[in-house]
């Protein structure tokens, strides 16, 4: 995900008529899939006055409470209790004496503080994060964006749409249908509760893509309205349609009818791949796109209609048939027959299975969630207007973006392919999707799902490494202007008691649902603060960047445990469909895995991505392992015994 230049910080875009540009502030977000159809006038209690000028989409927007500053007490406090289980006695005595120094009266914490409060309470601050936290975990983040900040959704197979063109033209059709509905911002908000979310990032869904630049890349959004073609990969040649014909969106048959001609044209052979060329360090794509618009006069606008296309669709000629192999298909494929930059790829695969790939920096997973759930549950219920089943006599063909090359983007490309492969050759991907139970038996216990799920994850890697190291939860905070996420601490003092309880054999059932319990309690705690954006990672992080550069840095943040703490060994975020069959990225530090998981009504299901040399597939065994020994335990333990009958 976006944490790996933070492991102990965490990366942004633009657009006017013609294009929008966003440097490092503005900001996108994480949250579980929650929006409902809200589109009245009034105001929920808490808010502004909504923007009735606007669709329901943005109309709330600016209505909505800027994000806080917790206190300075609240955080130290809380920071102290998150490192207590991963620290010994006399690293947390040394660690609790550096934080009293930063928080006394009068101290460095309580200029900093000051100096934090001074810019979130200015006027012209929408959100006091944004700006730092775009450039930090995305914008300015140097190493490649497939593996360490790209993300992926496999499909469920479409049994009525086997053949490639085919899927691919009714996801694009139902994708379009979505797209309008952004456009004219008659699409609802996302709901928490009863208040709306920040949609914001929706400006940023289509018609966009990363542009590579040196100290810091941006993004660019191109107008909907001049804009409404779409570009395709095959065989690593791109092409160009228009999807929008005197005023009308083309028929699903016309859609599919461009795209066998694509294929066709496309044939058998492969050209030099301009995509490989986003898989690399953003220093050197930064150079290797100066190398190909240099290479041919037309380079730069063939490569700016692949940039301002409403998204990319990569028809490849692979046919991944495992969840293992869809999955890795979807987060990397063979890193040719791609545009990493791009907002949005949706894949699909000679065999009919399909997915989509996100680019992470201008959007969190929550709103491509949703465009993702929409297009395939509304191909499922047959809710898509396909149009007219006869294509047209009069389609324009597609036009193939011939793109110049000389040696150096020859040996660009060459470069960039071995850099990917040793990459990818380096990572494995499992996919464990476990079938024992879900979220229906989960809540007959009376338990969080989530919270559930994170105590599996803080079980398997336990059993795996024999102790608990620190864990990073997605919080989505887009109930604040420009939100986007805060962490969620898992591993809490609770959560060590238990999992040692757990792999302890002369502990009772009872001991051990008891300590289940509390280590629940502490997780969901800590989540409710965080939600509210008072978890300990963003406030420091806002203390630590309102240093002056003359200024030295306080003990509290020179000591290994502060950096060690948001060391993410393990990664994870939720997020849920009946309709996808995987979701994940890569891990964020060396040592660490990325684990995201799906909890659907009667299945759970974990990607677990690693350097091979961390074993992944054993740390897939353990999810297992440990679901089944939860689910053992918590039917004698947590299930009410059915009452006797009279």
């Amino acid at each position: 995900m976006s944490l790996r230049a933070l492991s102990s910080v965490s990366r942004p875009f633009l657009s006017n008529s013609f294009k929008t540009v966003l440097k490092p502030q503005q900001p996108k977000i994480l949250s579980s899939m929650l929006y409902r159809n809200y589109t009245s006038a009034a105001a929920p209690a808490g808010l502004g006055q909504p923007d009735m000028t606007k669709g329901p989409l943005y109309r709330y927007d600016t209505a909505l409470p800027k994000l806080p500053v917790p206190t300075l007490a609240e955080t130290c406090a809380r920071y102290l209790k998150s490192v207590r289980p991963l620290l010994s006695d006399n690293e947390f005595a040394e660690t609790t004496a550096a934080v009293q120094e930063f928080q006394k009266p009068g101290g460095v914490g309580e200029e900093l503080q000051k100096r934090l409060l001074a810019k979130a309470n200015d006027p012209k601050t929408v959100n006091w994060l944004e700006d730092w936290w775009n450039d930090l975990a995305y914008f300015g983040y140097r190493d490649p964006v497939v593996i360490y900040v790209s993300y992926f959704y496999a499909y469920k197979d479409d049994r009525l749409r086997k053949k490639p063109t085919q899927r691919a033209a009714a996801i694009i059709q139902a994708a379009m249908d979505f797209r309008r509905q952004v456009v004219d911002e008659s699409l609802a908000p996302e709901m928490a509760k009863k208040s709306p979310l920040d949609s914001s990032t929706y400006k940023y869904m289509f018609n966009a893509c990363r542009y590579p630049a040196k100290p810091s890349d941006f993004e660019l959004a191109f107008d909907p309205a001049q804009n409404n073609h779409v570009a395709v990969v095959r065989h690593n040649q791109f092409f160009v349609f228009d999807l929008i014909k005197d005023g009308k969106m083309l028929s699903t048959a016309d859609i599919e009818a461009q795209l066998d001609a694509i294929v066709k044209t496309a044939g058998d052979r492969k050209d030099p791949s301009i995509g490989v060329l986003t898989s690399d360090n953003r220093d050197v794509w930064t150079e290797a796109r100066k190398t190909l618009l240099n290479a041919g006069s037309q380079n730069e606008e063939l490569l700016r209609k692949i940039e301002s296309s409403v998204f990319l669709l990569c028809l490849d000629d692979s046919s991944p048939v495992t969840r293992d192999e869809v999955s890795r298909a979807c987060w990397h494929g063979d890193g040719r027959n791609r545009f990493f930059d791009k907002a949005l790829q949706f894949i699909v695969f000679e065999n009919g299975k399909a997915g989509f790939m996100g680019e992470h920096s201008t959007m969190d997973g929550t709103p491509t969630s949703r465009l993702n759930d929409y297009v395939c549950s509304t191909l499922a219920q047959n809710k898509v207007d396909h149009g007219s089943a006869t294509v047209s006599s009069n389609l324009e063909a597609p036009k193939k973006l011939s793109f110049a090359f000389n040696t150096a983007v020859h040996k660009a490309i060459e470069t960039s392919e071995k850099n990917f492969d040793e990459l990818i050759g380096k990572h494995g991907l499992y996919v464990q999707n476990y079938e024992g139970y879900g979220k229906g038996l989960i809540k007959k216990f009376k338990c969080s799902p989530d919270a559930y799920i994170q105590m599996i994850i803080q079980l398997a890697y336990f059993k795996m490494h024999g102790v608990s190291r620190p864990t990073y939860e997605s919080a989505q905070v887009r109930k604040f202007q420009h939100g986007r996420t805060e962490t969620c601490r898992t591993v809490s003092t609770e959560s060590v008691a238990w999992v040692k309880a757990m792999e302890d054999a002369n502990a009772t059932a009872e001991e051990k649902t008891a300590l289940f319990k509390k280590a629940l309690e502490s997780h969901v705690s800590y989540m409710a603060n965080a939600l509210e954006g008072k978890g300990v990672d963003r406030h420091l992080l806002g203390l630590r960047l309102s240093l002056k550069s003359h200024e030295s840095k306080p003990a509290m943040f020179a000591q290994e445990v502060f950096s060690r703490s948001s060391h993410w060994n393990l990664s994870t975020s939720q997020l849920s469909s009946e309709y996808f069959d995987g979701y994940g990225w890569g891990e964020v530090v060396p040592d660490g895995y990325g684990v995201a998981y799906m909890i659907n009504e009667n299945n759970l299901s974990f990607n677990v991505a690693a350097l091979r040399e961390m074993k992944p597939e054993r740390l897939h065994h353990y999810l297992k392992e440990s679901a089944s020994e939860m689910r053992q335990l918590f039917e004698k333990t947590l299930l009410e015994a059915p009452k006797s009958k009279l």
